[in-house]
């Protein structure tokens, strides 16, 4: 049975009044270039803003998630999260920010949406890839690295970036390590939270640096990560060892001084008359010419024609030297001839 055409007509208008045009469903622009960060062990999903020209009003944005084995979004509040993303009025939704140990399970797959809202407004949904943890975070260096010194070796202690459970997953370590100035070499894979460096030279600075690497257990899969920063330290020797090197250095030392003397020795037996002539005083004036002249000078008694022999000198003391000068008066007789 067909309706009256008045009838028809007034129902057709009420679907129209009822349903708007389908370009006016959204009106907000939607957030762009949405980006999942996982590292470590966090998960956020980080969007743009969206801009608004003639409208001073709050934007706030809504997020949800699914698995995916499901078809059911659902929204990330606090009662299902422990974090509530509803209402955002910043660009980031963290899903670990009150614990790490939170989030979303790292080895399902996570499908992740967000959308725009302006009082009664809406923007359209936009979707991030899908994501799973193990598979595609980015694995830091290990954390609380500290090193032991000792003998000829380092002990070098960490922590895994992040815990995972050993049924799922497990993080191999490498450590790379040089002498100052020297060729960098690496260790062989390891599981432990420890390693010792042997066969270092003592009394040497040695600097390394730390690599974790996450294989799943169960898969033939693996995320390598960041090494650390470098960290320096200097070998140590023991009590044996220092006195051994005490010893060796106080014989070399006697050992040295030993040819040394020795060498100085043999060349002044050698050039003996080189070594006295140099150390030999210089001739110097016989005592007795040395005060006749200190005399004679203070007197004036020097004639200007003076020849006095040595034998002279030699024979007669200070008091024979000083009457012995005598002047002639007589011109051209020599004074030792006078009266």
């Amino acid at each position: 049975m067909r309706p009256p055409p008045l009838l028809l007509l007034l129902l057709l208008s009420g679907c129209d009044a009822a349903a708007p045009p389908a370009d006016t469903l959204f009106q907000l622009p939607a957030p762009r270039n949405l980006k999942v960060h996982l590292y470590n062990a966090q998960q956020a999903l980080s969007w743009e803003p969206m801009s608004l020209n003639n409208d001073t009003r709050p934007v706030v944005y809504q997020v949800q998630y699914k698995y995916s084995t499901s078809s059911t979004w659902y929204d990330v509040n606090k009662k299902d999260s422990r974090v509530d993303c509803t209402n955002l009025t910043r660009t980031e939704c963290n899903f670990t920010a009150n614990s790490l140990l939170e989030g979303f399970p790292r080895h399902f797959n996570i499908s992740l949406r967000v959308r725009a809202k302006l009082g009664d407004l809406v923007s359209a949904w936009v979707k991030a890839p899908w994501f799973e943890h193990y598979r595609n975070a980015t694995i830091g260096p290990p954390e609380d690295i500290w090193v032991t010194p000792e003998d000829g070796s380092l002990i070098i202690r960490f922590s895994s970036p992040f815990d995972v459970p050993a049924s799922v997953a497990f993080f191999l370590y490498y450590v790379y390590y040089w002498e100052k100035a020297g060729i960098k070499q690496v260790t062989r894979p390891f599981r432990s939270n420890f390693i010792t460096l042997n066969d270092l030279k003592p009394l040497r600075v040695y600097c390394f640096q730390v690599k974790a690497e996450l294989f799943l257990a169960k898969e033939n899969i693996s995320r390598p990560g960041h090494l650390s920063n470098i960290s320096c330290s200097e070998t140590t020797v023991d009590a044996s060892t220092k006195l051994q090197q005490v010893i060796l250095i106080s014989m070399g030392t006697f050992l040295l001084l030993s040819v040394v003397v020795g060498a100085c020795l043999f060349l002044v037996l050698k050039y003996r008359g080189l070594v006295k002539y140099w150390f030999h005083s210089p001739p110097s004036i016989p005592s007795q010419i040395e005060e006749c002249l200190g005399v004679f000078m203070k007197i004036h008694c020097i004639p200007r024609r003076l020849s006095v022999t040595c034998q002279e000198i030699r024979s007669q003391d200070h008091r024979n030297c000083r009457t012995s000068f005598k002047t002639k008066s007589v011109q051209g007789l020599p004074w030792w001839r006078s009266g």
